[in-house]
């Protein structure tokens, strides 16, 4: 299949736009993006090609970028850092995959804690320090990624949030979209974004 950045034009697209949103996926990084080792996961090349020099070029342009689960491991992979391929077979993790057994009402619900840094940017956001959070991944964070700033993390210490200083760049592990509705500290994600797009010195410019 011809790969996206064939067929259109990234910066024609984001001339037109104020900022990105990094969606989740039930696909995986390909590790080769990584230097990590090849595991039994559901990959996209397609997504991989086309979602790394499309983020190169909002950081370049400095757009605000909101990123999450699969956007935040490929924000931490694009900026040089790696991840587990699995991170319930790490010792002293534990299990962050949702239980595919379940309704997804039930694999979408409140999985674990995370503790916000503080003085950071998500605490700036949802003004907490501590939130509790959805979890649905194998792959996440080992190394992080040049010029990003840990913003929280889990109880066995797994990064759950990340920030670039300088740029309104956020990366959530979790999934905020998720019935945000009935979630203040998650709905405030959202207004946050919504803010930084309406902010004329944050958009593109015409290059």
């Amino acid at each position: 299949m011809e790969s996206f950045e064939a067929q259109f034009d990234l910066d024609t697209i984001l001339d037109l736009v104020q900022g990105v949103f990094l969606p989740g996926s039930a696909s995986n990084i390909h590790p080769h993006r990584y230097s990590g080792s090849m595991a039994e996961m559901d990959l996209d090349e397609q997504r991989d090609s086309a979602v790394f020099s499309l983020i190169d070029k909002v950081l370049q342009r400095k757009l605000p970028l909101f990123a999450v689960c699969r956007g935040l491991q490929e924000l931490n992979v694009a900026l040089g850092g790696t991840l587990h391929a699995n991170v319930q077979e790490v010792p002293g993790r534990m299990d962050h995959r949702e239980d595919k057994t379940v309704p997804r009402e039930q694999q979408y619900g409140v999985a674990h804690p995370i503790e916000v840094v503080p003085g950071g940017m998500l605490a700036g956001i949802v003004g907490a320090e501590s939130l509790q959070v959805n979890s649905l991944h194998a792959q996440g964070i080992e190394t992080l990624g040049k010029r990003l700033v840990v913003e929280a993390t889990a109880e066995d210490g797994q990064i759950e949030a990340v920030s670039m200083p300088g740029q309104w760049v956020l990366g959530v592990q979790w999934h905020p979209e998720w019935r945000y509705r009935d979630n203040p500290e998650f709905a405030v994600l959202f207004e946050a974004f919504g803010k930084a797009l309406r902010d004329p010195r944050l958009r593109a410019p015409k290059i």
